[in-house]
């Protein structure tokens, strides 16, 4: 059983919270906590449940060395309060959906995902479905930045490794 979990959520889960899950799951990974901290996430919408991370985006990540592998959308479940010690919203408006959906029991850590790394200046991703590729860049600059004060937050948090 991990000792964290963490929950990215995004309006259709095909740009932002994949892109999240993906940046985060790799620097765990690089720091070897993959064992210690389970990541996923979600859409707050139905629009493209079943569908795999928009194109531009994987490209984008991509280019920065990330690799999505093999995922499709999937929509927020009243179980994933349960799974997910941490469930960070790209925006206010899907932070507001999920505290709609939030159980009376939930103690987790429900927010902004950007609200971890303050020294931005920015507190929501914005989301670039509408828009060209240099959103998609923006989007992976705030994601690593964002990922990386996350991790920091999680480290301190977690046991110490077995001898």
């Amino acid at each position: 059983m991990p000792a964290a979990s963490v929950l990215f959520v995004c309006t259709g889960n095909i740009c932002r919270s994949p892109t999240a899950e993906c940046v985060f799951r790799t620097l765990v990974a690089r720091s070897q906590l993959g064992a210690q901290i389970e990541v996923d996430s979600a859409a707050t919408h139905d629009y493209q449940l079943g569908e795999p991370p928009d194109a531009r985006a994987v490209a984008a990540a991509s280019r920065r060395g990330y690799s999505f592998g093999s995922r499709a959308a999937r929509q927020v479940q009243v179980d994933d309060f349960r799974r997910f010690d941490w469930i960070l919203a790209m925006d206010r408006h899907n932070l507001a959906t999920l505290r709609l959906l939030r159980p009376r029991a939930y103690r987790g850590w429900l927010g902004l995902f950007l609200d971890l790394a303050p020294q931005l200046g920015v507190r929501e991703v914005p989301d670039p479905y509408h828009g060209e590729d240099k959103d998609f860049e923006r989007v992976l600059d705030l994601t690593e930045r964002g990922a990386a004060a996350l991790l920091e937050v999680l480290r301190v948090r977690l046991p110490p490794a077995a001898p």
